[in-house]
């Protein structure tokens, strides 16, 4: 038998809030109301980021953003081919 590798990624209460997120049509409403902006991410996106960065760093700085996300399965909350950026 071979050998299986897997890759385990934990999003606890994350995928929550992404979901609901996306059950409402945030990024599609932000996208739409405030446009989808010019740079590698919608506005929509970035905006629901930062609701997801909220709820995960509530008592550290926004600065310290990039560290959460290294942590964080961008791809999976997001649905984009997104990765953080190190």
């Amino acid at each position: 038998m071979e050998n299986q590798s897997f890759d385990v990624k934990r999003l606890d209460h994350h995928g929550l809030v992404a979901g609901v997120i996306a059950d409402l049509g945030l990024i599609e409403f932000f996208n739409t109301s405030v446009g989808a902006g010019s740079g590698d991410v919608s506005t929509g996106v970035a905006i629901a980021s930062m609701i997801v960065n909220g709820l995960g760093f509530t008592d550290r700085p926004l600065s310290l953003s990039p560290q959460f996300f290294e942590q964080v399965p961008v791809d999976l909350l997001f649905g984009d081919d997104l990765e953080p950026i190190s």
